[in-house]
């Protein structure tokens, strides 16, 4: 008699957990103790199962770059108010959950640490080293780093796997750490760090602490606000990469630093002889980024905070802007569109602000507002087609439907003719034409009206 396929997958599962846990690295050189020496941790576990703890502060006056610790360092109530509005943008369960409101600071034990005590108002910073980057069954995060603010001291944990069997008392630990988090923040996590370490915990059918916590994946914020500008002109990067970030908002050039593509095989090495000495760069390439991701988000936070006059380029101006736009505070977003056209950047990106500013005024009914940024638009010099064809076709609509002024309307539609990207478009504009044409030809038809204010 078959078993049922449920079944069958419990028993495939239950061997392969059992498996791995019956696994073990080859002994240390020179035992554990120089393991916890060399990478300056100490030992935790339950089960008989230990995994290493590295624990690091970071003093309000550390030097990150051009930064110092103490220049992100979030309001009393550990959370800055507009780091909320990245909550919600790019990941359906940040929509639903989103982060609490400010309220006065308690007394904590050992650091984050306690289980049994409510959660606090602070944002844990999560960044995994895994054995690849394609993720997959075979992928697990053997360094979990983990860091939050204390006051204006920044603190990082790291959880080491150093044995196969070793992973759920590692995420034990971690979960222990992670439950009493606000929210938690990462730079590509939606995508890649918290699917990886969510399927681990559903591995060993252990429950998630990250489920129901908020998220703020700060690629996407980045790239709104920072991946438009020109290296050559002195703006912020054109990559969104957050070692490019670092040097750009932080001024960090990292001397020694380990590449990404070669930590994987630098734990294998250690999986297979025992020498931590390779994992000791692994170890500090995690903790920048840690602290990098820390005041990078400190960074998008006090610009939120500080609204348009706090944005330095264009292009940053028009990130805030849409992020502003995104959480529907429409004042906000209009100025900081409006900024844009006074700080330097290009072409593209004043286009592109002024297309924004235009959308806003025609939903709030602001025909005129808009007419006039529409206007500009197509005043600007190398303008790329696909706005150009969007500003002469809001304005031909314009002073048909609005102004009635149809021979401005007729002139604007012929012009869009020249941007047509589709057969599909230039009938929808042929029909345009012919409208305007059989209203010309009427009897008594004028080519404009007076114009009423906000029409």
């Amino acid at each position: 008699m078959r078993l049922p396929l449920a079944d069958r997958l419990r028993d495939v599962v239950g061997a392969v957990a059992t498996s791995g846990r019956d696994r073990a690295l080859p002994n240390p050189q020179g035992g554990p103790d120089r393991v916890a020496d060399l990478l300056g941790g100490e030992w935790q576990g339950s089960n008989g199962q230990r995994y290493l703890v590295v624990d690091r502060s970071y003093a309000p006056g550390h030097r990150h770059g051009r930064v110092a610790i103490m220049d992100g360092m979030p309001p009393p109530e550990g959370i800055w108010p507009g780091f909320r509005l990245l909550c919600g943008g790019d990941d359906g369960r940040s929509r639903q959950h989103a982060l609490p409101e400010a309220r006065s600071p308690q007394p904590e034990a050992d650091h984050f640490t306690s289980s049994v005590e409510p959660r606090s108002q602070r944002l844990l910073f999560l960044d995994l080293e895994t054995t690849g980057v394609a993720g997959g069954a075979g992928t697990y995060a053997f360094l979990v780093g983990c860091g939050w603010f204390d006051g204006a001291t920044f603190r990082i944990r790291q959880f080491f796997l150093s044995s196969y069997g070793a992973e759920p008392a590692l995420l034990e630990g971690v979960t222990q750490l992670a439950e009493r988090a606000a929210g938690i923040v990462t730079f590509n996590g939606k995508s890649f760090d918290l699917p990886l370490i969510e399927t681990r915990y559903l591995f060993y059918r252990m429950e998630t602490p990250f489920l129901d916590l908020p998220h703020v994946d700060m690629l996407h914020p980045a790239r709104r606000l920072w991946r438009a500008g020109n290296d050559r002109a002195g703006g912020p990067p054109a990559s969104c990469r957050l070692s490019v970030l670092e040097r750009s908002l932080c001024g960090v050039v990292r001397d020694g630093d380990v590449d990404g593509f070669e930590i994987p095989s630098r734990y294998f090495t250690y999986v297979r002889t025992g020498d931590p000495r390779p994992l000791e760069a692994v170890f500090a390439h995690n903790r920048l980024d840690l602290v990098s991701l820390a005041l990078v988000s400190a960074r998008a936070a006090q610009l939120l905070e500080a609204g348009a006059e706090a944005a330095v380029t264009g292009p940053e101006a028009l990130g805030l802007g849409r992020i502003y736009e995104r959480a529907g505070l429409v004042n906000d977003a209009c100025a900081c569109y409006t900024r844009v056209t006074r700080l330097p950047g290009d072409v593209v990106t004043r286009a592109e602000a002024l297309r924004s500013y235009a959308v806003m005024c025609r939903r709030a009914r602001r025909y005129a507002d808009a007419a006039l940024a529409w206007q500009e638009i197509l005043d600007l010099q190398r303008l790329p087609p696909r706005l150009a064809r969007e500003a002469t076709e809001a304005l031909a609509i314009h002073h048909e439907h609005r102004r009635r002024d149809l021979q401005t309307a007729r002139r604007f539609a012929l012009e869009s003719l020249g941007f047509h990207e589709s057969s599909s478009r230039e009938h929808l504009v042929r029909h345009r034409l012919a409208r305007l044409d059989r209203k010309l030809a009427r009897p008594g038809a004028t080519s404009g009206a007076p114009f009423l204010p906000g029409v």
